[in-house]
């Protein structure tokens, strides 16, 4: 399949009601569990319950190919304080390459991990929300009835978004880790499905009109961590896993070729961030974390001969082995050389010579639209 360059254009702002009647942009609220703290003692002097307070919870979930996140935040200075939040890989896109569809298997792990989404949902009092699915939704032929699914049994509606929204999110959710003084970034996020790559001008704190991040390309390779891993397994011998490193960098030179990114470089005028679970891996690795922590990692970087400390270090372990590191463990360890094979593609192909990390992303993203309206 071939990489999709995206158009430069996003969407525009979003509407902070109810569900949109058309594109169903806002997933309607889910029925409300009764919180204890907001009921008044009716019987007690006869008096009315107090009224509850206006109801300031936002919700963004993202359903991707490896992942089912969800983040519950409230509004706070400017940004929002994170009151809850849930993650579980569900490898909804397992097996999808070889067959085109959604299996019963990854449908189920998938609507048990929305059933406890949508039960924080409810007890969380949700003002507004947004709820998306990307690649793996995008490519299988029965995403629309799964859809259904959740819809009928979860009560929660999920939005399909495009490449180039999925990385508008992703810009902007990762936007306050970028360095303001270096003019331009490429932007990565490392999916189960696929990979965007997005090339940024920075805002230019003298010109009032231009205060947000600027997209001047995005692109995204259909190249993941689950289907890469489906094609080559989760032991890759050297020779596959340089396999996967030139089929991506590969994938790669097209976009290249159409910004010349390397001149950038050259000066030093670039950084790159990463927001994916395979360099936040690499950096809890790195920092010897006992367990992984987001505190730690979000935000850390990585010179690119720490990653390729890092990555030549899982090569040499078997499953096992991998299995056994906390920062990876048993649900990822067959996934990781895979991205790691991504990730030296991208550092190949751009030799900035540090990366940020980012444990942050679409969520993040959907969260600051819901705050701007």
């Amino acid at each position: 399949m071939p990489a999709v360059e995206k158009p430069l254009s996003s969407a525009g702002p979003l509407d902070g009601g109810a569900a949109a009647s058309a594109g169903g942009r806002f997933a309607p609220v889910a029925a409300l569990r009764p919180d204890p703290a907001m009921v008044g003692d009716i019987a007690a002097a006869g008096r009315l319950p107090r009224p509850a307070p206006r109801l300031a919870n936002i919700a963004a979930l993202d359903l991707g190919t490896n992942n089912c996140r969800l983040l519950v935040a409230r509004p706070a200075g400017g940004g929002f304080r994170v009151v809850d939040a849930f993650s579980r890989i569900v490898r909804l896109g397992e097996g999808l390459a070889a067959t085109g569809s959604l299996s019963e298997s990854a449908i189920a792990r998938t609507l048990e991990a929305l059933k406890v989404c949508a039960d924080k949902i409810a007890y969380r009092r949700i003002a507004s929300g947004r709820y998306v699915a990307t690649e793996a939704c995008r490519r299988a032929a029965n995403c629309e009835a799964f859809l259904d699914r959740v819809r009928t049994e979860i009560g929660i509606e999920i939005e399909i978004i495009s490449t180039a929204e999925e990385a508008r999110l992703v810009v902007s959710g990762c936007a306050p880790l970028l360095d303001p003084r270096i003019p331009y970034a490429i932007v990565f996020d490392i999916g189960g499905g696929s990979t965007e790559i997005v090339w940024l001008r920075l805002a230019d704190a003298r010109d009032r009109r231009r205060r947000r991040p600027q997209i001047l390309g995005s692109i995204s390779l259909p190249l993941g961590v689950v289907t890469l891993t489906d094609r080559f397994g989760g032991e890759v011998s050297p020779v596959a896993y340089r396999t996967m490193v030139d089929e991506t960098a590969v994938a790669l030179r097209s976009f290249e070729k159409t910004h010349r990114i390397l001149r950038h470089v050259d000066r030093q005028r670039v950084q790159m961030l990463g927001s994916s679970g395979t360099v936040t891996t690499l950096a809890g690795i790195h920092l010897a974390l006992p367990r992984y922590t987001r505190a730690l990692v979000d935000g850390s970087s990585l010179t690119f001969d720490q990653i390729a400390t890092v990555s030549a270090h899982l090569a040499g372990l078997d499953l096992a082995g991998r299995a056994a590191s906390p920062c990876v463990g048993r649900e990822r360890a067959d996934l990781v050389l895979s991205g790691c094979a991504i990730l030296d593609a991208i550092c190949e192909t751009w030799p900035v010579g540090r990366l940020r990390v980012a444990d942050r992303g679409v969520r993040e993203g959907i969260l600051s639209d819901l705050i701007q309206g």
